[in-house]
């Protein structure tokens, strides 16, 4: 039996040979799942083209580059682009949250996905249209009008990701999830480098190319929901839509307190998401340390977005023949080496540094392949009537490093750069080691059955 079609609650007497998380609930029997994926590959294909079509839009709004690039250029201090990550993570995780329970109960979630997906299109074509009147002379309210609608892409983009989540889980079997994370992630990554190659070094030479960069942004997410409607959904049945029913927040705290794995995951997760508090500070040491501006943007998205290819392969290869720890491992690790990276160029002569630093973006390629892994571990471990409930749960403890993102862009002001990338390198590494206290869902679920 598929780790999908378990429940939270352990029944009496078998916490005396299950391991740790199992004894937590994670594992005992749910309610009957529906009998089969009957159109799971139509659905996979779906899913990959979908991906495609947002990945190439989102290579135009990338957070280690292209957003706080234009933050920087309409403000300045690195607390600001702190707050970058704030927005960001707050609307992808409060909102997840108190929708988890609305989501449960939809009977076909593609429409949540395809109505979520639209609205992450909206702020950046009104952004496009804001900065195609103002970009020659910006005035004052510019970072706040850009932070504010940021921050609604970011509560779209949080809950588009719960519906995206909940429907990868819900159609595609296991061992499938980690083919599709491979051909995503590499058809999607290439495809969008043709786009960027194409398209992005003439609008970047200006500062009124960010119009047509947010414009495209906007319309490949409005494509993108149009394809959502495409997926082969059974309607959810009553009885499997009544599972969630508690207080959003109350739910994720019983999440916390009753399944010990997952609370050893969200340590895993809480620390090496610090590496993505460090990502608006690449460019920014770049452009100040060694002086990289202009053109330089395009080359690190496209060979960020290379790397993002060449994992997926590698990742979603381990995932469909090893598991999910395996694969959560690799990439947390994999994190590590940007930090370090980034570290050693700037202990070398400029010049050298300059040549180089876009080595520092290959291993930033991995950082979300480890989100979606994370996404998988979770998608794992739960049952899949509770799957908003634990995927809102893994949105809240993803939250809690960003609410540290200003005091790190301050700390890049008072200490520089170095020494905040070495404890973020620290942090990661900590929580790779602490990876191998994790079970894997398959290898728990054949000891149960």
């Amino acid at each position: 039996m598929p780790p999908s079609e378990t429940s939270t609650q352990a029944g009496p007497g078998s916490t005396e040979s299950l391991p740790d998380a199992v004894e937590a609930g994670a594992f005992a029997e749910s309610p009957p799942p529906r009998a089969a994926h009957p159109h799971a590959t139509r659905n996979l294909v779906s899913l990959i083209a979908y991906d495609v079509i947002v990945r190439v839009g989102w290579i135009f709004k990338t957070e280690s580059v292209i957003m706080p690039a234009f933050l920087d250029m309409v403000a300045g201090p690195g607390w600001i682009r702190g707050c970058l990550l704030v927005v960001n993570r707050f609307g992808q995780s409060i909102p997840p949250a108190l929708f988890a329970r609305r989501l449960s109960r939809l009977r076909l979630k593609k429409r949540s996905l395809a109505t979520w997906t639209v609205a992450m299109g909206l702020p950046f074509l009104i952004l496009a249209g804001v900065w195609s009147q103002v970009g020659s002379a910006p005035p004052s309210w510019t970072a706040p009008l850009f932070l504010l609608l940021y921050g609604a892409f970011s509560c779209c983009h949080g809950l588009n990701q719960l519906s995206y989540s909940t429907l990868q889980g819900k159609l595609l079997p296991v061992r499938l999830r980690g083919r599709m994370m491979a051909l995503a992630a590499s058809s999607g990554s290439f495809m969008a480098i043709g786009f960027a190659w194409w398209l992005m070094g003439d609008w970047l030479q200006t500062r009124a190319g960010f119009v047509p960069i947010f414009a495209f942004t906007g319309v490949c997410f409005a494509l993108a929901a149009a394809w959502a409607l495409a997926l082969a959904e059974q309607p959810d049945e009553r009885a499997g839509r009544a599972a969630v029913v508690e207080h959003p927040l109350r739910g994720a705290w019983n999440v916390l307190r009753t399944d010990g794995n997952f609370r050893r995951f969200a340590a895993v997760v809480m620390l090496s998401v610090f590496g993505t508090v460090l990502f608006p500070h690449y460019q920014a040491m770049a452009r100040e340390e060694l002086g990289l501006v202009g053109g330089n943007l395009m080359i690190w998205v496209i060979v960020q977005n290379g790397a993002v290819g060449v994992f997926g392969l590698i990742v979603g290869y381990i995932v469909e023949h090893y598991g999910e720890r395996r694969a959560l491992r690799l990439a947390v690790f994999g994190n590590v080496v940007a930090p370090l990276t980034a570290l050693a160029l700037s202990g070398v002569a400029p010049e050298v540094g300059r040549k180089w630093f876009w080595l520092v973006f290959i291993p930033l390629g991995m950082t979300p392949i480890s989100l979606k892994t994370m996404v998988g571990y979770t998608l794992e471990i739960a049952p899949e009537h509770d799957h908003p409930r634990y995927l809102s749960t893994l949105s809240l403890c993803l939250a809690v490093p960003f609410c540290f993102s200003p005091l790190v862009g301050a700390m890049v002001d008072w200490v520089g750069y170095e020494q905040v990338f070495l404890g973020g390198a620290v942090l990661i590494g900590l929580a790779g080691l602490l990876t191998f206290r994790l079970i894997e869902p398959r290898h728990a679920h054949a000891e149960i059955h």
